[in-house]
C-alpha cells in the first residue's frame, strides 16, 4: 500500500481532488525537461513544467518484487519543448524521468510516484509515444563480457587497439548527390573497395549536422561512383557538397580482425570455443588402428 503525505491524503479524502501529474525528464546531454497534463504551467524541483505539451500517460501498475513495471506516455511534438529532430538523434534513449502526483493549487504538495527511464519511442507526424520501464529493467541488462564466438571490443577502443587516425582505415569524403534521406553519392572514397566502411561510424564535419555521427549500413562502388547508406536518417536534410570523414567496419569475427586489421592479437572474442556439434559428438568405437574410442 503506497503512502502519501498527510495533506495530500486529506485532500484525496476530501472528496474534491485538484491533483495532477508532472514528468521532469532528464535527457542523455543532461537537459532537464518537465511536462504536466495540468492545464497551466507548474514549477516542480526548479523545473518548469509544460501545459502544452499534451502529455498524458496510460494506466500503470505496481507490485511487489523485482518486475519490471512498465507504463507509457503520449505528447505532441513541438519547436519549444519535445523536438522530433532530439528524438531522431537519441537524446531521450534511456532518459532518466521522475513521475509526480503534484496538487495544483499548491505545487509545495507532491508525491513521487515513481522513478524510471524511456524505453521504446515511437515517433508520428505530430506526436510520440514512450515506454517507461521501472528500474527493475536494469537488472536484466547484461552486465561484463559475453563468452562468444563474436568480439565484444569496438574497433577502435582502447580494448581493439586498431587505430583509426590511420588512412587505412578512416577516409575523408563529400556528398556528391543526395539520393534519399539515407543514401547519396559521395566524393574522395575512390581509394577503398567496396564494403570496407559498412558498420563503420560517419562523421558529419561541416553541413546542417556537423558534429552528428552516424552508423553506415551500406558502402557500394558502381559505375556512378561510390554510394554510402546510413542505418538512420540524419537529424536534418544532407546537402551536397557535406563534408565528412569515415572509418572502416568491422562484423566482429575473427577473420575480419586478422585479414582486414591484422589485430588477431587483440581479438576479443572467443573463436575457438565448442559449438553444437562438439555437444553432440559421440564417442567411435569403430577406430580400426588400436580399438581405442575416438571422438567422432
Amino acid at each position: 500500500m503506497r503512502s502519501l503525505p498527510d495533506v495530500m491524503r486529506e485532500r484525496l479524502e476530501g472528496g474534491a481532488a485538484t491533483l495532477c501529474l508532472c514528468w521532469i525528464v532528464t535527457r542523455a546531454d543532461g537537459v532537464r525537461l518537465g511536462f504536466t497534463d495540468h492545464d497551466r504551467d507548474l514549477e516542480i524541483e526548479g523545473v518548469t513544467c509544460r501545459a502544452a505539451s499534451g502529455f498524458t500517460a496510460s494506466e500503470a501498475e505496481t507490485s511487489l518484487g523485482l518486475a519490471v513495471a512498465n507504463s507509457e506516455v503520449a505528447g505532441a511534438l513541438s519547436s519549444a519543448d519535445l523536438r522530433e529532430e532530439d528524438l531522431g538523434a537519441g537524446l531521450y534513449d534511456d532518459a532518466r524521468i521522475a513521475v509526480w502526483l503534484v496538487d495544483w493549487t499548491d505545487p509545495q504538495v507532491r508525491h513521487l510516484l515513481r522513478t524510471g527511464s524511456i524505453g521504446r519511442i515511437t515517433r508520428g507526424t505530430v506526436h510520440f509515444e514512450a515506454e517507461l520501464r521501472g528500474l527493475a529493467h536494469y537488472l536484466d541488462q547484461p552486465r561484463g563480457r559475453v563468452y562468444g564466438y563474436g568480439c565484444d571490443a569496438e574497433v577502435g577502443d582502447a580494448r581493439c587497439g586498431v587505430d583509426l587516425s590511420d588512412v587505412r582505415w578512416t577516409g575523408g569524403g563529400t556528398v556528391q548527390v543526395v539520393e534519399g534521406a539515407t543514401a547519396f553519392l559521395a566524393d574522395g572514397l575512390e581509394d577503398y573497395a567496396a564494403g570496407w566502411f559498412v558498420q563503420g561510424l560517419l562523421t558529419w564535419v561541416s553541413g546542417a549536422n556537423a558534429g552528428d555521427v552516424a552508423r553506415v549500413l551500406a558502402h557500394r562502388v558502381d559505375a556512378d561512383g561510390v554510394r554510402l547508406e546510413l542505418v538512420a536518417s540524419p537529424r536534418r536534410a544532407v546537402a551536397a557538397g557535406d563534408a565528412f570523414t569515415v572509418s572502416a567496419g568491422c562484423d566482429r569475427q575473427f577473420e575480419t580482425c586478422r585479414l582486414r586489421f591484422g589485430n588477431a592479437v587483440n581479438f576479443r572474442g572467443f573463436p575457438h570455443m565448442p559449438g553444437n556439434d562438439f555437444v553432440m559428438s559421440y564417442a567411435n568405437t569403430d577406430d580400426p588402428n588400436d580399438g581405442s574410442p575416438v571422438v567422432g
